[in-house]
């Protein structure tokens, strides 16, 4: 995961101005449109990368947030307003709060000495193994602390059990390395010092007996300087700024829309930002029933899966860049609309991959189209035997084709040798109609930038690395050489 995440502060507060329209969303956090590198597929995709918290094997990841900023500016507000919205979705509250640690008697004595907002006055050892076991989905026992005592509840605890989503909330969430590595989204919540301030003074005199003096005096010799020091230097880790906290609505919504749709991606997705599975209908699991089939005819096996091959090839075109266009319309309107990339070409590894070669040219009328072939000695054994490329392939967009990952190995050596014939890693675009897990990993985790699209993500490999369930060797049942 990297360690810092570059950050603009207007975007959420362009959120609610009227410039907003002309935001673009590939990612949470992102700058105004470039009508050059934009692409029409928006969608959120800027969540980190979880290959270092999260494990290969690892099944039904809840999605953390993290919820940080300065004292009083509204992260519970902005917590319980995210958790009402996800109402359809089992949301826990984690407070970093909680996990203060229990003053000795010698500083009990002299607690208006104590500075709270230190990243020492917290037990982070024991909020890092909560959170793990929270993400592994077991239950644990938070601690309950008392601010008039000063004092951990020996005999009391508050059950929290594994959730869709965790919010980790609190003034120094992004301080601690280990805690960020921990979060898919990390929210700041920036709010006006003199708000913030007069905020303190209202829920320290009312919720936890303090009077106005010492609260003021604790502002002034601790909160203010540990603000400065610990908590405005982790705004930089933060993927999303909302100015004005609660009050913003529209950028709350925003951030609810955006983690809904990563609930509902398959969990690769939430590890890997740069996998796309196309959405699900009816009509997809039908043709894929179909197809999957053992019984299926020859010929209904090759019509319903050009059908879906036809669906990846245009959910994969929209991954292309674009540039803005204006023509004038039958009625003499202009039409403010997008230009299709010119400098496009496919790539089949044969022999399976051609068998999607046909929408391509449906889709994209005289593209050039190259070959890979790889010979497959077991699985470890890959041995590239021929290919053609046009000439100019690193100029080019490239659109893989290959209709089952699998293993991955041999996808790798496929792009490895697109990347050496100058092809950017960022500009290949792995068509599929299923991928294994194990190999969506094996790619992703070599190929970073590189982005696959595929219509199903299967259980798993079996022992003799075949997809399960699958679909058997495809292009022995495309091109009709099975048994």
């Amino acid at each position: 995961m990297p360690e810092e995440t570059t950050s603009i502060d207007y975007v959420m507060e362009a959120a609610s101005g009227p410039h907003f329209s002309g935001l673009r969303l590939d990612g949470l956090l992102s700058s105004p449109p470039s009508s050059s590198t934009s692409s029409p597929a928006h969608r959120f995709s800027s969540a980190p990368d979880l290959s270092s918290a999260l494990s290969p094997d690892s099944l039904n990841q809840p999605f953390v947030i993290g919820v940080s900023g300065g004292t009083a500016s509204g992260k519970t507000t902005v917590c319980d307003m995210i958790i009402q919205q996800l109402h359809d979705h089992r949301v826990v509250l984690v407070n970093q709060d909680s996990f203060y640690r229990g003053l000795r008697p010698e500083e009990l004595e002299r607690v208006h000495e104590y500075n709270f907002d230190h990243p020492d006055a917290f037990d982070t050892e024991q909020l890092l193994e909560c959170m793990r076991k929270l993400i592994a989905g077991q239950s644990v026992q938070v601690p309950i602390y008392d601010f008039k005592k000063h004092q951990r509840c020996s005999d009391s605890f508050r059950q929290v059990n594994a959730s869709d989503v965790i919010i980790l909330e609190g003034i120094l969430v992004f301080h601690d390395q280990d805690v960020r590595d921990l979060m898919n989204m990390k929210i700041f919540v920036d709010t006006d010092a003199d708000v913030r301030l007069a905020r303190r003074i209202r829920r320290d005199t009312v919720e936890r007996g303090r009077d106005i003096n010492s609260v003021l005096e604790q502002y002034a010799k601790f909160v203010k300087p540990a603000f400065d020091d610990f908590v405005l230097p982790s705004k930089k880790y933060a993927d999303v700024i909302i100015p004005r906290g609660g009050d913003n609505h529209v950028a709350i919504d925003l951030i609810v829309q955006h983690i809904r749709t990563k609930l509902g991606q398959h969990d690769l997705c939430k590890i890997y930002p740069n996998v796309y599975v196309i959405q699900s209908t009816f009509q997809i699991r039908g043709m894929h029933t179909l197809i999957r089939d053992k019984d299926i005819s020859k010929h209904d096996f090759v019509f319903y899966s050009d059908r879906l091959i036809r669906l990846v090839v245009e959910h994969g075109l929209g991954h292309l860049p674009f540039t803005e266009k204006q023509v004038v319309t039958p009625t003499g309107s202009v039409y403010t609309g997008v230009d299709f990339c010119k400098k496009l070409c496919g790539v089949s590894i044969v022999r399976s991959g051609e068998s999607m070669e046909n929408a391509l040219r449906a889709c994209c009328k005289g593209i050039k189209i190259g070959k890979i072939l790889i010979h497959r000695d077991g699985d470890d054994g890959q041995q590239l035997i021929y290919e053609k490329l046009p000439k100019d392939i690193s100029e080019r967009h490239v659109l893989l084709l290959d209709p089952v990952l699998a293993t991955g190995n041999s996808a790798n050596q496929a792009i490895e040798l697109l990347i050496q014939k100058g092809v950017p890693e960022s500009h290949i675009i792995f068509l599929n109609l299923i991928s294994a897990p194990e190999g969506i990993h094996c790619v992703c985790k070599r190929f970073p930038s590189l982005k696959i699209v595929t219509s199903e993500i299967d259980a798993a490999l079996n022992d003799e690395f075949r997809v399960i369930p699958g679909l058997g060797e495809f292009g022995d049942r495309y091109f009709g050489t099975d048994d």
